[in-house]
């Protein structure tokens, strides 16, 4: 599993560092979606305009009518499985491509809690099958998904788009790290240098050449890339005129509640992703914060839930072990609260200390918005209120983040933008940056499914631009 995480080097800093060593990134392909807990969620019509409408962040190029025909070709794409019905902004037009998925028994516990105090819940839309899709089988709820699912009942890139982009003549090359791209004499993007295996244990540097080149690393290794590829007419960095690159970074606050229950609970079984509510995701008058939150329900496997414990109770030894015993009468909810954007919050390069291909490191900093704090301080006092309404005897509270976003914002102004609403960079006509890097907020839904819309929406703007000799 851990080969499955980006685990090189890396420096953090800020009032309130991030971890990055676990789940918020992806290495190898298919990226972070071999390991994801598979929530496919689209943004809501005021994630799209949050500065209009508070005066804070700043407002999208696109519009959620904009993404709204790519949402549903990835839904069909990924036969993403959900509820027949969604009470919450944008209301869907029809069901999802797939019946919803059986709640587990933590998603059970969360509906009987919500359902007596009034909020209003249902079956997650995820991504694993809940029925057969081609040669692909459905969910057999084993619940390691984390792990990479081993039937490829998941809907990961991995066995989606890539399988098909193979199909159709793409050559992937696995285990290569970019670390420039370089211009022609024009300024435009010419090629592609990375390192590759040589087959000793080392590596060999080979240059790759290209018409159109598409930057997708996320939100650390994308704004690392383009700083690295300084030179002349670009001295900090490929596409950053506007100064932009590597700042605004975002996360979500990911904060989770645990509660025991005198009946067993067996939080390990079937997908993770199993409920969900978003009766707090819009911004309310009477609360002391802008924007909101989702509460989702959680499921950390055992060696995860005793780091868990030793982390956030300060258990070791004896105690832990006996804590352990009752894993199976712990249920989990988990934030997905919005971050405000910061230009303090982002990426830069430490240039003293090089990684294993000699490259600089990126230094990742983070300090929480009072607005975050506040947002996700009700978001933990809430989840708290569910686990106890359906009868949990003790709960505790783990400081976490996910899912990172930002640092290559988009924009309709080169001057508060990298790059413009269809992902082409301002200053170098042939290089697109499509990742949840190009997120100019950070919305309090999980990212992936807005991240696959937008890179389809980019495809089209691609083959259009292509048809008219502009790329």
């Amino acid at each position: 599993m851990h080969k499955l995480y980006w685990r090189d080097r890396r420096i953090t800093a800020g009032d309130d560092p991030i971890r990055l060593a676990g789940n918020v990134t992806g290495k190898g392909v298919g990226g972070s979606t071999v390991h994801y807990a598979m929530y496919a969620l689209r943004m809501h019509r005021s994630d799209f305009e949050v500065r209009s409408r508070h005066g804070l962040a700043a407002d999208w190029p696109l519009r959620y009518e904009d993404l709204a025909p790519y949402y549903e070709d990835v839904e069909r794409e990924l036969g993403i499985a959900g509820p027949l019905d969604w009470p919450w902004d944008p209301p869907r037009r029809g069901a999802h491509p797939y019946r919803p998925h059986r709640l587990n028994g933590v998603g059970e516990i969360m509906a009987e809690g919500c359902e007596r105090l009034g909020i209003r819940w249902r079956p997650g839309p995820i991504a694993t099958l809940s029925a057969p899709m081609g040669k692909r089988p459905p969910c057999v709820y084993r619940g390691w998904c984390i792990f990479g699912c081993s039937t490829e009942a998941k809907s990961s890139t991995l066995v989606t788009y890539v399988r098909k982009a193979v199909a159709a003549g793409a050559d992937v090359r696995p285990n290569s790290m970019a670390f420039r791209v370089n211009l022609d004499a024009r300024g435009r993007a010419r090629s592609v240098s990375y390192f590759r295996p040589d087959g000793r244990g080392g590596w060999r540097e080979e240059e790759q050449e290209a018409s159109v080149v598409i930057v997708s690393a996320y939100s650390i290794e994308t704004p690392r890339l383009l700083l690295m590829s300084a030179g002349p007419g670009h001295p900090d960095g490929l596409a950053n005129g506007s100064g932009l690159v590597g700042r605004n970074l975002m996360v979500h606050s990911s904060h989770m509640v645990f509660g025991r229950f005198p009946e067993p609970v067996r939080q390990y079984k079937a997908p993770p992703a199993s409920t969900i509510s978003q009766d707090f995701y819009e911004s309310n008058p009477s609360n002391d914060y802008v924007r909101g939150y989702s509460i989702e329900t959680v499921g950390p496997l055992p060696i995860q839930f005793a780091q868990l414990l030793a982390s956030s109770l300060g258990l070791w030894g004896r105690e832990l072990r006996e804590v352990m015993q009752d894993y199976n009468h712990y249920a989990g909810l988990g934030l997905v609260g919005e971050t405000l954007p910061q230009e303090a919050n982002g990426v830069t390069l430490d240039r003293n200390d090089r990684d294993q291909y000699g490259l600089p490191i990126p230094v990742v900093t983070f300090s929480w918005h009072d607005n975050d704090q506040r947002l996700f301080a009700a978001g933990i006092d809430k989840q708290r209120q569910i686990l106890e309404a359906a009868g949990a005897e003790e709960t505790f509270t783990v400081d976490d983040t996910a899912h990172l976003m930002g640092a290559c914002r988009m924009g309709d102004d080169p001057d508060r933008s990298v790059v413009d609403r269809d992902c082409r960079s301002w200053e170098v006509p042939n290089l697109y940056i499509c990742d949840g890097s190009v997120f100019p907020t950070s919305s309090a839904s999980n990212p992936s499914l807005t991240i696959q819309a937008v890179a389809a929406r980019t495809a089209d703007a691609l083959i259009a631009a292509a048809g008219q000799r502009t790329v």
